[in-house]
């Protein structure tokens, strides 16, 4: 049995939409292993949607506020996991030109397992606090309804929580999570991609871009992380393809602001937001502009993609 408790609870801010942040410290005492998660809180009274989200490589639970504070304000409870051993510590305090080594090292077995184990740990703890009075999560969480989404080694652990195969034909997916979001998936590496993800029954959105390659890999093809959409069954699936998109492009790292598009954030929000609410509010109204070769107010251009199946 997973024991947990949180040790750490800071309230940092309430933005001009009125939406709480909280950081959190969480203690995995079977594992050994604390993590911090930072909360998004929308207003209004009643339970809401959840919406988790994991990190890349090198990350933490700071990153991508633009979407947290977006989301919260759409009415969906934002919780952003930071991945002890895979996070921004295994590169601040290395020498610069041992960074890129300490983050392949980091992208390991090892590390994706934790990930795929710290998903459930964070819903167990989510669903300990729905009916603890003294929690700011009291009654404000609508746990029949969760969303997982990440970026990079975060897109790869949500793959893994989708039902993923291994090598072995085992999966590890949670049944809890409902709906999917992997900017900068992962195509497989091992074994035809149809079966590999052949339990991907679950609605996804797929989202990369033409130039969106690795920071870590200098020899996968941007190209193969559109397998992902194409390999997968049939039924309430999307994708995105940006025309100019990097890596970087989902993410708010300063690293590479300069090279950033303007439009791209503004146009992973709009869509990102329709997604959430077909599929964790059943809005029949988003369902359909999604599928619509038409998507209005989603800031995309000529040369970009949106498909369906």
């Amino acid at each position: 049995m997973i024991r947990f408790f949180f040790i750490l609870s800071t309230a940092l801010s309430i933005s001009a939409a009125a939406v709480e942040i909280r950081d959190f410290e969480l203690r995995d005492e079977d594992r050994d292993r604390s993590m911090m998660i930072r909360a998004y809180l929308p207003e209004g009274e009643g339970a809401k949607p959840v919406v988790l989200f994991s990190h890349g490589l090198g990350g933490s639970h700071k990153g991508n506020a633009y979407l947290g504070n977006a989301w919260a304000e759409s009415g969906f409870v934002s919780v952003f996991l930071q991945h002890p051993g895979s996070d921004a510590e295994v590169w601040k305090h290395v020498p610069r030109l041992q960074r890129m080594q300490a983050l392949r090292d980091a992208a390991s077995l090892e590390q994706a397992l934790a990930r795929m184990r710290d998903v459930p740990f964070v819903i167990d703890w989510l669903e300990s606090q729905v009916a603890d009075t003294s929690s700011p999560f009291y009654e404000q969480l609508d746990l029949e309804h969760i969303g997982l989404s990440g970026h990079s080694f975060g897109a790869a652990t949500s793959q893994a929580m989708a039902g993923q195969k291994t090598p072995r034909g085992k999966s590890f997916g949670d049944e809890r999570i409902d709906a999917f979001i992997l900017m900068s998936p992962s195509a497989s590496k091992w074994g035809k991609g149809t079966e590999v993800f052949s339990n991907f029954t679950k609605p996804m959105l797929f989202m990369t871009g033409e130039l969106d390659g690795s920071p870590i890999d200098a020899g996968l093809d941007p190209a193969s992380r559109q397998e992902v959409f194409h390999d997968s069954p049939d039924g309430d699936k999307f994708q995105l393809v940006f025309s100019d998109a990097e890596h970087l492009a989902f993410s708010d790292s300063a690293w590479r602001d300069d090279a950033r598009n303007p439009r791209h954030h503004p146009a992973i929000v709009s869509l990102t937001e329709l997604f959430w609410k077909a599929y964790l509010l059943d809005d029949a109204s988003a369902k359909a502009v999604l599928q619509s070769s038409e998507i209005s107010d989603a800031h995309l251009e000529e040369g970009d993609t949106w498909e369906w199946k």
